[in-house]
């Protein structure tokens, strides 16, 4: 019987030691964040966002070459999908950023738009 009390007890331990872990690892980008976009058309533009996270939503701003707008979306673990809708010569489109974290002050992704435009590469760091 003491065998298994053991047993059980180094399995809690573990399984609180491997939760503490994983939380450690999680990633919070809220705040200020500058972004240098290259667009496949030869484009650029360097707007800055504002994120809010709360746990795996995205709240925020952004601020650049297209105006300002509301930004929604998620984040997990290091990967975050963000996006703002945006009217152009009356026709409303999406801008959708795929995100890659790779440090608390540095992520890296794509850009695409809806309606068929151009898609890029961007890289961001937190201010």
């Amino acid at each position: 019987m003491k065998k298994l009390w053991l047993i059980v007890l180094i399995a809690a331990i573990i399984g609180a030691t491997v939760s503490a872990a994983q939380k450690a690892d999680a990633v919070n980008i809220s705040g200020t964040w500058q972004f240098s976009v290259d667009l496949d058309n030869g484009g650029h533009g360097d707007p800055t966002f504002v994120f809010k996270q709360d746990k795996e939503a995205l709240t925020g701003s952004y601020d650049g070459p297209l105006g300002q707008y509301s930004v929604t979306g998620s984040i997990k673990d290091k990967k975050a999908e963000f996006g703002f809708e945006f009217t152009n010569d009356g026709e409303t489109h999406k801008a959708a950023y795929v995100a890659t974290i790779e440090s608390s002050t540095k992520m890296t992704g794509t850009l695409s738009f809806s309606g068929g435009g151009p898609s890029g590469k961007w890289t961001a760091t937190k201010k």
